[in-house]
């Protein structure tokens, strides 16, 4: 990979995770054939607590269009995605959120799909950024739990920024509110 890394959203980092090839696989694989794109993927926790992921990515191929030559919208929230998975994934694994604490990696497993929505996604493009490679990171910066009936499931609201950027300038950031359902541990909703 030649991409530049993305500076780093987490001054006075204290804790770094590597690339956990297994677990890595294991988030990648409800995604298509041709469409796991993060190759790599970092875990930072700063002394603040503030977890972010940084990435590197590599599309080969667009899995629904022709070869647009750069970034576009579709892509930047599957890769979004795919780090945002893998950075709840590693933060229940490693226990770096509090928010994570009643999960296990079985209860991630479990709800990765159904119960971890998007509520907001917004994108500036910057510069065109290459597909073919290029990095990412993506942050968490506040979560709220909104109250509700006492007779709903659990919610957390998780806001979230991104960005990425490639070896000639490209740049594109955003952020993301989610949404999380069933965060009560092995019980579920």
């Amino acid at each position: 990979m030649t991409g530049v890394r993305v500076q780093d959203p987490t001054p006075g980092t204290v804790t770094t995770h590597p690339t956990d090839g297994p677990l890595l696989a294991r988030v990648l694989r409800p995604y298509k054939p041709g469409c796991a794109y993060l190759r790599t993927a970092e875990v930072t926790r700063s002394v603040d607590g503030r977890v972010a992921v940084h990435g590197t990515f590599a599309i080969a191929e667009s899995c629904y269009i022709d070869d647009t030559g750069h970034l576009n919208a579709v892509e930047v929230n599957i890769a979004y995605n795919q780090m945002m998975y893998y950075a709840v994934a590693k933060s229940v694994k490693e226990r770096l959120l509090p928010e994570f604490a009643d999960w296990t990696l079985e209860d991630y497993w479990r709800h990765q799909l159904p119960d971890i929505l998007i509520v907001r996604f917004r994108s500036n493009f910057r510069r065109p950024v290459d597909p073919r490679d290029f990095t990412g990171s993506m942050e968490f910066t506040g979560f709220t739990r909104p109250r509700r009936a006492a007779d709903a499931p659990p919610l957390l609201l998780a806001d979230t920024t991104f960005r990425y950027a490639d070896a000639a300038g490209g740049r594109c950031d955003g952020g993301v509110q989610l949404a999380l359902v069933g965060l009560t541990g092995a019980e579920g909703p």
